[in-house]
């Protein structure tokens, strides 16, 4: 009766008045995922539809018209989307065919809150070709990398084209999403993209000077009966992967041929709590890391993309400051450092576990384990990592958190025991993070306490306090971050210890109402940053300039003052070139820009550039993305870098490239070839990486993968100089029990 009455009475209301929830109702009909909305059930359900404008404006109601339809049964939840164009025939933007699509192209996105915390939710995405996309969004969505687009799960979508629309379904299966059985009301969001007018639009109207993934602006979905455990949810995720390789600047070694098997499992708990198993994970790079041109005096942070450290990876990573010092940084296991090279390596895991996920509305907790082998060829022991990770929301959406890390070496120290590495390396901490149910205000306090056998008493701590506030008119925050001289976070990326910063910024945001800009914000920024000592090594005045154009590209620029002072000898050109002393400081003034064009076209560039001194000389750098698509099968990108260094007599000058064209061949939603190639002047390597991926199953994919690496500082008598060179088989299969 509960449900024939959502059906026969509060639909109609809902659907001419106003929509502050959608209704969900069971259905008992079958439902075929295929773009083709003609199952009765679809005219009977409540209709979101009257989306809001987001761009270019946020004061009206979206001219591109969207109707979204829900329904759900013992295993799926289930969407439809209709999506109406301005005219009848019309071409689609898309960047290709390949899964997790980015960027202002055209789609239809949900956006699930099962916990209502405007802090976490599940996001699922379709575009006209029916290609899709998921991710997780945490921290509120308040930046662009809350969205997490790495992780990968089993749903069913599909789409279809119309004259004048285009339809999308999709069944997602509980078994999919983490939620606490008996709450029968979730939070939820659509937006959709159409680059046929540049309009972007949401069900939920959210301010332009907030993002359009922003959780601060939900409504709820209603279930006529609260959605139930769905019974044993367990997924096995083995793989099977064959080598071979050889390193040619090692005369004396000769090919090595390898072979490995292993995999994972998840495993829910509950319906909100998942249990993920490695053993012998492989965490070799089927994707290659972009190489960058480092001009920077420390360490380079490169995002996590291992699917076994990602769900829930904010409950682990958001602890700390995210420049500064961050505890735990997950691609610290799985690799290290070859102390007497100086370079990364590869080390194999044994296993690991990992429980993570939400205990109800308030609580959620992490706790990972994972044993790492030992490398007798550089003296590493096996070491065991332990994070343990727990989260309390208080008020509207801030929490307050803990976090404990160990890492511990068994006593087998290799061969010997000349070991370099540590036996052992502890960080306790707790974080508050403040978030406002409006989304104006966001902060952090957090301290920090490492702990080692070096037997330090002082120094070894770390706090962070941070306060933002963002209205559509003005904008400013402050932020200062403590890290102790010997503090020492070894499973964290902490790059720069021993310092005290502070960065106050102050801005202003204008929405112009007509002409080539749609948005601009004009910032003050200041920086500090000074030694235990209190002596300050460096400091930062910057005017910034930032702006979204009216055809949804972006242009922004900066002048800036930087102050160096080096404590340790540096070479500006890092081409092993004469250093500037340690104890000098440097006064310099520069130029930076970016100018990103429309996305839409076929035809999309990006510039940015450099322009000013540099230490004791000069800079000019100039960057450049060149994009060509042929719709929706091939897209080729250019990536070209030139910096130009100039320093006074007796010192490197540099002529720095890093070239890298790359070709995506998407030859249907299922199969995909990447061609890679780098060129990096600055350490002399040319890099070659091809890979063909077959989906051949949901999330199941069999790679083949070929890399080569050349160096281009001497050249052989039969061309360049080849330095290694690898071919990867690797097959993944998701299995559902």
């Amino acid at each position: 009766m509960k449900r024939l009455f959502y059906l026969l009475f509060l639909s109609p209301i809902i659907l001419y008045g106003q929509e502050d929830a959608y209704h969900i109702a069971r259905t008992s009909e079958a439902i075929k995922i295929d773009g083709v909305i003609d199952e009765q059930i679809w005219s009977n359900v409540q209709v979101a539809q009257n989306f809001h404008q987001y761009f270019p404006s946020d004061s009206s109601l979206a001219e591109s018209k969207v109707e979204i339809r829900m329904t759900y049964d013992d295993n799926y939840l289930y969407f439809s989307a209709k999506m109406y164009n301005l005219t009848e025939d019309r071409i689609y933007a898309v960047p290709s065919l390949r899964r997790d699509y980015r960027g202002n192209f055209d789609g239809i996105t949900i956006e699930i809150d099962p916990f209502q915390d405007n802090t976490n939710a599940f996001q699922f995405g379709i575009n006209p070709f029916g290609v899709q996309r998921e991710g997780l969004i945490s921290n509120g969505g308040i930046r662009g990398n809350d969205l997490s687009l790495s992780w990968d799960n089993k749903w069913l979508a599909d789409a279809r084209q119309y004259q004048g629309y285009w339809i999308a379904e999709a069944a997602i299966p509980f078994k999919t999403i983490r939620f606490k059985p008996g709450n029968d009301k979730w939070n939820i969001n659509f937006y959709r993209i159409d680059t046929e007018t540049g309009e972007r639009s949401t069900w939920t109207r959210i301010p332009r000077n907030f993002l359009i993934l922003s959780l601060a602006f939900m409504k709820e979905l209603v279930w006529d009966e609260a959605p139930s455990k769905s019974g044993p949810n367990i997924s096995l995720i083995p793989y099977v992967s064959a080598s071979t390789s050889r390193d040619h600047e090692d005369i004396s070694s000769g090919r090595v041929d390898e072979f490995s098997y292993g995999g994972d499992a998840k495993i829910a708990v509950s319906p909100s709590l998942n249990l993920d198993l490695t053993f012998n994970p492989d965490f070799s790079q089927v994707e290659l890391d972009e190489q960058v041109t480092d001009l920077n005096r420390f360490e380079l942070f490169f995002p996590e993309r291992r699917q076994f450290f990602l769900e829930n990876a904010d409950l682990f990573e958001s602890f700390g400051h995210p420049f500064y010092s961050r505890p735990f940084f997950s691609r610290r296991i799985g690799l290290a450092r070859d102390e007497s090279t100086g370079q990364n390596v590869q080390n194999q895991i044994y296993a690991g576990a990992r429980l993570s996920g939400k205990l109800d509305k308030n609580w959620r907790i992490g706790v990972l384990n994972m044993q790492a082998a030992e490398d007798n060829s550089i003296n590493l022991p096996s070491i065991n990592y332990s994070v343990a990770a727990v989260q309390r929301k208080i008020f509207g959406r801030s929490n307050i958190g803990a976090i404990f890390i160990n890492k511990q070496t068994f006593e087998s120290y290799a061969e010997n025991d000349t070991t370099p590495y540590t036996g052992w390396n502890r960080l306790a901490g707790i974080d508050y993070n403040l978030a406002s149910s409006n989304g104006k205000w966001n902060g952090k306090v957090m301290y920090h306490q490492s702990f080692d056998e070096s037997g330090q008493k002082s120094g070894q701590g770390s706090h962070t306090g941070f306060i933002a506030y963002d209205s559509k008119t003005w904008t400013w925050s402050y932020a200062h971050v403590y890290v102790g001289e010997n503090h020492n976070a070894e499973v964290g990326f902490v790059p720069r210890p021993g310092i005290f910063r502070v960065n106050p910024d102050f801005g202003r945001n204008f929405f112009p109402s007509r002409g080539m800009f749609n948005s601009i914000r004009l910032v003050g920024e200041t920086e500090y940053i000074w030694n235990i000592d209190g002596d300050k090594t460096d400091h930062k005045y910057a005017i910034n300039f930032e702006s979204g154009l009216s055809n949804t590209g972006r242009l922004s620029a900066s002048v800036e003052q930087i102050y160096t002072y080096l404590l340790d000898p540096f070479d500006p050109t890092q081409t092993d070139g004469r250093e500037l002393l340690p104890f000098t400081g440097y006064t310099y003034h520069n130029l930076n820009f970016s100018y990103i064009s429309d996305q839409r076209q076929v035809f999309s560039y990006q510039i940015n550039g450099y322009i000013g001194e540099y230490f004791n000389g000069r800079r000019q750098s100039l960057g450049t993305t060149l994009g060509y698509r042929f719709q929706p099968i091939l897209d080729i990108k250019l990536n070209m870098v030139y910096n130009r260094i100039r320093l006074p007599e007796n010192y490197n000058d540099a002529d720095l490239w890093l070239i890298g064209p790359r070709f995506d061949l998407t030859l249907s939603r299922s199969i995909f070839f990447t061609n890679f190639f780098q060129y990096n002047s600055q350490i002399d390597n040319i890099n070659i990486n091809s890979r063909f991926q077959w989906r051949f199953a949901p999330v199941s994919d069999l790679f083949i993968v070929y890399t080569d690496n050349y160096g281009t500082d001497m050249v052989s008598d039969v061309g360049l100089r080849r330095k290694n060179h690898a071919l990867i088989l690797k097959m993944t299969y998701w299995i559902n029990l």
